[in-house]
């Protein structure tokens, strides 16, 4: 193995604020994705285009993309992610600059996508193709998350096998990116590591990647088995901020950014981000952590 192996880190501040009830201005959401650029992230998962009727903090994401695009930080070779859950949200993302990739939550959970976009499977599969040809015209990228990958709450069918089709799928569908949600944190390190050995080898070619959910004293065996298996793209949010409403659990939530940092590079790899630059991001995350998400 290359002892400086680089992955792609996809700090993930949208999800960690979406959830949050206190309002952020757009000028600290602007300051704060600054300070991350800055700091050596190269792929964030920023913004998202859905309805502010379903999620009031995220109302103002093209006004933060026009800052970001003004400032000349989005020009910098940075991946900017932008969520959407319907055709609307991503005719939204192709018109906003700035935005590189359009990020949509499938899942193999019936459950899951009602409540999460009022749809169904065959029509989530439908707009996933819509997804690809939209995205490809306007030269710009697409990442789908397969939402309750590892599992989920409702009784809703689910196996490796059944996963393992629909990221065949996708792949098929003209999909690139794919990342595995374990969005209610059930995922066991075995578990991790036995499904992504057996998806990267049939997805050569494929950036396959992971956003797990977990509690912090696990977060890092979490990590390590998605490693071992040969992931190396992982979301995360710095000190673990946002929840999983899915989950049922208060103490499971993102995986912490500073954790996945440790874990990876004790292996020989390249976070791409200076300590230096972490702590400044850190000390920046804790700062809004007690102004617009403070401990009840």
């Amino acid at each position: 193995m290359n002892m400086r192996e680089k992955v792609a880190l996809v700090e993930c501040p949208r999800d960690a604020w979406q959830g949050l009830p206190q309002p952020i201005p757009t000028a600290a959401k602007v300051a704060y994705l600054r300070q991350l650029v800055e700091g050596g992230f190269k792929h964030i998962d920023a913004v998202s285009f859905v309805s502010p009727k379903y999620v009031p903090q995220m109302a103002d994401s093209e006004a933060v993309m026009a800052e970001l695009t003004a400032a000349g930080i989005a020009g910098r070779e940075v991946e900017i992610i932008g969520i959407v859950v319907n055709e609307k949200g991503l005719e939204r993302a192709l018109a906003t600059p700035g935005v590189t990739t359009a990020g949509y939550p499938h899942s193999l959970s019936a459950t899951f996508l009602e409540s999460n976009a009022h749809t169904t499977i065959d029509l989530s599969r439908a707009l996933v193709a819509t997804m690809v040809r939209e995205t490809q015209a306007a030269a710009r990228n697409l990442v789908v998350y397969i939402s309750m990958a590892f599992g989920n709450p409702y009784g809703d069918p689910w196996s490796p096998t059944h996963l393992a089709e629909e990221v065949s799928w996708l792949v098929q569908t003209g999909v690139r990116q794919i990342s595995l949600a374990d969005t209610v944190g059930v995922a066991s390190p075995a578990q991790i590591h036995e499904l992504l050995s057996a998806a990267l080898p049939a997805t050569e070619g494929i950036e396959i990647g992971v956003h797990l959910h977990s509690r912090r004293d696990q977060a890092a065996e979490k990590i390590a088995a998605a490693w071992e298996s040969g992931c190396r793209r992982f979301d995360s949010a710095l000190t673990g901020l946002g929840g999983c409403p899915f989950a049922g659990d208060e103490l499971v939530g993102n995986i912490p950014t500073e954790i996945v940092i440790s874990t990876i590079e004790s292996r020989g790899a390249s976070s791409g981000i200076a300590p230096a630059s972490l702590e400044q991001v850190l000390h920046a995350t804790r700062e809004l952590r007690k102004r617009y998400a403070p401990v009840s």
